[in-house]
């Protein structure tokens, strides 16, 4: 259907197979046209007649499906039926969220479609060992795998994964808290070029690990509370081309961890090391004068650094494209000054995060004015930046995004002063 200039809907075909777009375009072209629709479109284009229900629900216009949005009414029968009708054309699937899908609706979904190389089951709380248990024995192209939330997975998933998923290259078990040391030893002897592993695990497993997976290209420890040095320095010597580490709240590592990075993992482009309280200025120090001209991303939260590792920084890492200082207490204007001035700043710098820096004034963005890729910058709770300060930074970069709160002020005692005199906690309330 179709608006005129009066604003009257006007049919431009009918429902019948003979309608005008049916004649002049051949199915190929009109195949074309659906595959570039997402999944409620093609939905949609199903309902207008029998030609097109064929053509809209043809299983090569289902290669990539999301269905996060619909996880509340996704059921084990609806992914049963997607299954049979996309087969083999199916790549890409996200069931994240989807409480209601279980290991019988995932078994059938494993024998119809074995070309799937991504899954993602973030969230399926119900599925067990045995899904892992049907995906190792269909499907052999599978390359990347979430089970992040998967509490009932345990180590005899990782088994038959290492041994029927000979191509894995992405696998995410956050908080699957049934693997051990011993899962992972499996996994990691058979699938040694897995470049992406997310676990929560102690010391153990990050020594086989680092002794079956020199290809790993990316970890992600967050909160593994319980890992020390001795794991990590592992991971390190045996890691060479790690590229992104994440052991933010691994609140038991020291500055030898960033030793050990600067002297083995010469490709690290993101280190991310929030609430890491034991890292110092010499750690950060170390690691960048051994050489990181790779390093992009750092993000260190609540460490306890100054303006010395900003200005190891500025020297020696000319890419540096995202800067979380989050909660950094002892960062001052010097610091930012010798940031701003580095050869990252110029092209390279896109985000800086300072907030609750309560040592930071207007004099940090004089300083980084100058920084002309800055796409975003986090000022919530430097109470010692002004609306004037911002205003002044936006004047040379117009398109800057400031994320930045400013309490409302104190109202003065009423007159007379028999009236209590309100805080700001109490003017938010």
């Amino acid at each position: 259907v179709q608006r005129n200039p009066n604003g009257q809907i006007v049919k431009m075909f009918s429902n019948s197979d003979e309608a005008v777009i049916n004649k002049k375009l051949p199915k190929e072209l009109l195949l074309r046209i659906f595959s570039f629709l997402d999944v409620v479109t093609l939905c949609r284009c199903a309902q207008v007649s029998r030609s097109w229900n064929v053509l809209a629900l043809d299983g090569s216009n289902w290669q990539r499906i999301d269905l996060f949005d619909f996880q509340r009414d996704i059921e084990g029968r609806v992914v049963e039926n997607i299954s049979k009708r996309c087969g083999g054309f199916l790549r890409k699937l996200s069931l994240r969220g989807c409480l209601g899908v279980g290991d019988s609706a995932l078994r059938t979904f494993a024998q119809n479609c074995r070309n799937i190389e991504l899954l993602s089951l973030n969230g399926c709380t119900k599925i067990t060992d045995s899904t892992c248990n049907s995906l190792s024995k269909f499907c052999p192209k599978l390359k990347h795998l979430d089970l992040a939330s998967c509490t009932s997975i345990t180590n005899l998933s990782l088994k038959a994964l290492s041994e029927g998923c000979p191509q894995l290259e992405q696998l995410n078990i956050s908080w699957c808290d049934q693997v051990t040391k011993d899962g992972i030893q499996a996994l990691v002897r058979c699938c040694t070029q897995v470049p992406l592993l997310l676990v929560g695990l102690e010391d153990e497993a990050l020594k086989h690990i680092g002794a079956h997976c020199p290809e790993l290209i990316t970890l992600n420890l967050q909160t593994c509370s319980q890992i020390t040095d001795e794991g990590l320095i592992t991971i390190c010597r045996g890691c060479h081309r790690l590229q992104s580490l994440c052991v933010s709240g691994c609140a038991n590592i020291t500055d030898a961890i960033l030793n050990a990075l600067g002297q083995n993992c010469p490709r690290l482009r993101i280190l991310e090391v929030a609430r890491c309280s034991q890292l110092t200025d010499v750690g950060f120090t170390t690691l960048a004068r051994v050489s990181l001209p790779a390093l992009s991303d750092t993000h260190k939260p609540e460490c306890r650094i100054t303006d010395g590792t900003l200005i190891q920084l500025s020297i020696h890492c000319p890419r540096l494209q995202v800067l979380s200082l989050s909660h950094c207490e002892l960062i001052t204007d010097d610091g930012i000054r010798h940031l701003g001035s580095g050869p990252c700043a110029h092209d390279r710098l896109e985000v800086i995060e300072l907030d609750n820096c309560p040592l930071i004034t207007d004099a940090s963005l004089e300083h980084l004015k100058t920084c002309h890729s800055l796409d975003r910058i986090e000022l919530y709770d430097c109470q010692q930046i002004t609306r004037t300060g911002i205003k002044r930074l936006r004047t040379h970069l117009p398109n800057i995004k400031v994320h930045a709160y400013f309490a409302p002020v104190t109202p003065p005692p009423s007159v007379g002063g028999s009236r209590q005199r309100f805080c700001r906690c109490c003017i938010l309330l």
